[in-house]
């Protein structure tokens, strides 16, 4: 059994080259997932999979993983006795014995060892949708700063994106070794940008070169790190000229934190005891689960520095599956009945797919994240949304692009299934005997399109496959034809996302197609009356072809539109004929003279 109050659903979020995917590579080898630092401007980062990423150096999917870590910061929640004993191999009420659970990295995972799902997402507006759908999942998230940049434009999306959804948060100060980075100048502008609270963890000690460490504020402990891959780090007292600015940030720290607890406040004000350290972590906690405080950060992911104390900051600080409220979803059949799922294994199982993803070789993989109940691999399950029964042939726990199967899985969990036909983003799966709709996840309208045709006749049936795989994994991406034009078009959130589309069409599908702007479908109208007269006269043998055609045409006011008026008297013309002379001036103008 799976003890949720050490699980975390996190995401990695920031603006554009603040160090997201640098600082998801650092978690990953710390926390003995990986054993190589991948390096995102050699191409070679884990997180970053696609050729189209590793070429660029962005991120433009967002990669699920999970790892482990055993926090140093502060004793892990406790567990209860039934799941104590089940990790010391004593089953309780003659229960059979338990063997660990195995962790990917070969080692086997301690009872206080910390169960982190991770999602890197990327920074670039184009692919906005993979934050909301990310976001809409998780139970917290590490917001990114660079140093240098502070609160930059796509932050304020991401923290929008979040605000949206409730999703507590901890702060980041990356890049605090390069020049002109000014870890005070991040915090100021994340109340004045962002209009939240932040409270100070660490403090910098040196920047810019002679970045070397941080003070930590609750500890008030200097971490003076080394220069080298493995983050070693020894503790010391603060430095003299540096200890006036930590007790001003200490003091800063206490008084946010104490404003969050009654019995707190009550302490600090009348009291002469000292807040412990305990009582500061578990009030900041608190406020950081109420979306009160944001706990800010700092250090430098590429030079391997402040990345430790960040994982016990997410373990101490980012609420578990337990710390947040029952989901609420609402009865396929009567929308006003309001339905609620504990994260609890034991509940009818609920989930949320919130990513399809088309793979060459397994075909159609769809993400999932589980609310409540268990799932075991090549059971049925409902879509609720498409009122669909599907199987689950296979359950995959992701790394990136890599995949682990898994026989099962449990309430708080992020996976992958096989075998769902019918479950698109946004999807509600659930108990066939115990049906819910949870809410969906809205997208933003695609701004800009392209035309696109297949560069030959025999590539038309591949491009309206890849087409259709496309749509299917974006929902910020859309197909149709123009019926004025005849074009198909494409449209998404940018240059740059169509781009990726066409050249990932190109590579993953085989489809060479040919791009261009869009036709405009002009519109033409008559500006004044005019009348033409004209005769037909074909000799074939026999009687031959007569015709005299007079016909006069005038604007109509506008919004009036078409009108047909016969003017011919005494039925000289049988009056049969008459429909299809109407019909041929309404096809004639369905397409301009002049364009």
């Amino acid at each position: 059994m799976l003890n949720l109050s050490i699980v975390r659903n996190i995401g990695i979020m920031a603006h554009i080259d603040a160090g997201k995917t640098t600082l998801t590579e650092r978690i990953l080898f710390y926390t003995g997932k990986s054993h190589k630092l991948g390096e995102v401007h050699n191409g070679e980062a884990q997180m970053d999979w696609m050729k189209q990423e590793q070429e660029r150096g962005i991120t433009i999917t967002a990669a699920a993983t999970t790892c482990y870590w055993s926090a140093k910061g502060g004793s892990p929640p406790a567990r209860s006795a039934e799941a104590e004993a089940r990790r010391e191999g004593v089953a309780p009420q003659g229960e059979p014995r338990l063997r660990r659970e195995a962790r990917p990295n070969g080692g086997a995972s301690g009872g206080n060892d910390y169960h982190i799902n991770i999602i890197d997402t990327p920074g670039h507006v184009d692919f906005t949708v993979e934050v909301e759908r990310s976001l809409r999942i998780l139970d917290g998230a590490v917001v990114v700063f660079c140093g240098v940049g502070g609160v930059e434009p796509q932050s304020e999306t991401v923290w929008r994106q979040s605000e949206k959804y409730n999703v507590p948060k901890i702060a980041f100060v990356n890049k605090m070794d390069r020049v002109g980075a000014d870890f005070f100048m991040v915090l100021k502008t994340m109340g004045e940008k962002l209009g939240v609270n932040p409270v100070p963890m660490q403090i910098p000690l040196g920047a810019e070169s002679d970045f070397r460490g941080v003070i930590d504020l609750i500890e008030m402990k200097a971490y003076i790190y080394e220069t080298d891959a493995k983050e070693t780090f020894h503790i010391e007292d603060i430095p003299a000229d540096y200890l006036e600015t930590a007790r001003k940030y200490h003091h800063i720290m206490v008084e946010k934190a104490v404003e969050l607890d009654d019995s707190l406040m009550s302490k600090y004000l009348e009291s002469e005891a000292k807040i412990t350290p305990e009582e500061l972590i578990k009030a900041i906690r608190k406020g950081t689960i109420a979306n009160k405080i944001v706990p800010v950060l700092c250090g430098t992911a590429f030079k391997n520095k402040g990345v430790r104390k960040l994982l016990d900051a997410v373990t101490l600080y980012l609420p578990s599956p337990l710390d947040l409220p029952p989901v609420k979803g609402t009865s396929p059949d009567n929308k006003d009945i309001i339905l609620e799922r504990k994260p609890d294994e034991k509940e009818p199982f609920t989930a949320l797919a919130f990513k399809v993803q088309s793979d060459p070789h397994m075909g159609k993989i769809v993400y999932f994240r589980v609310y409540s109940g268990k799932l075991v691999a090549g059971s049925y399950v409902l879509n609720a949304t498409k009122g669909k029964r599907e199987r689950i042939s296979r359950i995959l726990e992701m790394h990136a692009n890599q995949r682990e199967n898994r026989d099962e899985i449990c309430a708080g969990e992020i996976a992958a299934a096989i075998g769902l036909d019918y479950t698109a983003t946004g999807d509600t799966l659930c108990d066939l005997e115990h049906p819910i709709l949870l809410e969906t996840i809205e997208f933003p309208t695609p701004v800009m399109s392209i035309s696109i045709k297949p560069s030959s006749q025999s590539e038309k049936d591949k491009l309206g496959k890849a087409l259709v795989r496309m749509a299917e994994e974006d929902p910020t991406f859309t197909v149709h034809t123009d019926s004025e034009t005849e074009e198909t078009i494409l449209s998404g959130m940018g240059e740059l996302h169509l781009e990726i589309i066409v050249d990932r069409m190109k590579h993953e599908f085989n489809v060479n197609a040919i791009t261009g702007h869009p036709k405009v479908a002009y519109k033409e109208t008559i500006l004044s009356a005019t009348e033409q007269e004209y005769k037909h006269v074909k000799q074939t043998g026999g009687h031959g072809q007569y015709a005299h055609v007079v016909m006069e045409i005038m604007p109509a006011n506008p919004g009036e539109g078409f009108e047909f008026e016969n003017s011919i008297i005494q039925g000289s013309i049988p009056k049969e004929y008459i429909p299809s002379v109407e019909k041929g001036v309404i096809e004639a103008m369905q397409k301009g003279v002049i364009a």
